[in-house]
């Protein structure tokens, strides 16, 4: 099965065409290896792709028919991924909390007590 057929069919990404995307783009790799979205997967491949910032690694068990329901996944696919990737996720959803957009002023006070606030508990680790 291609590799753009097999990630849309174990639910990595919505459409074949998100899929193929991210293979012509690079975000996908077999046994450490970029790959075109033609790529034959076969079981016991290891497959690395890079969606929403976060590192994948799964381990092909067995390919599916067709497109499989959510709780069928781990049928075909174990998902390797280490936990720090996700924990990194999350740190990066908090740093977003305190952007401000470029071209929006000056920090008002309440900005700029809540970065004096941020500096002095960095201060005291």
């Amino acid at each position: 099965m291609r590799i753009d057929k097999f990630l849309w069919c174990v639910r990595y990404y919505k459409t074949r065409t998100l899929a193929t995307e991210a293979c012509k783009k690079g975000h996908i790799k077999i046994n450490g290896q970029a790959v075109k979205p033609s790529r034959e997967v076969y079981a016991t491949d290891k497959v690395e792709l890079r969606k929403n910032q976060i590192n994948y690694q799964l381990i092909v068990n067995d390919i599916p028919p067709s497109r499989v329901g959510a709780k069928l996944v781990d049928i075909y696919i174990k998902d390797t991924t280490p936990k720090e990737a996700f924990e990194a996720q999350e740190l990066l959803k908090f740093s977003k909390d305190y952007y401000r957009k470029k071209g929006t002023g000056r920090p008002t006070k309440k900005d700029r007590r809540d970065i004096d606030d941020f500096y002095e508990t960095n201060d005291d680790d």
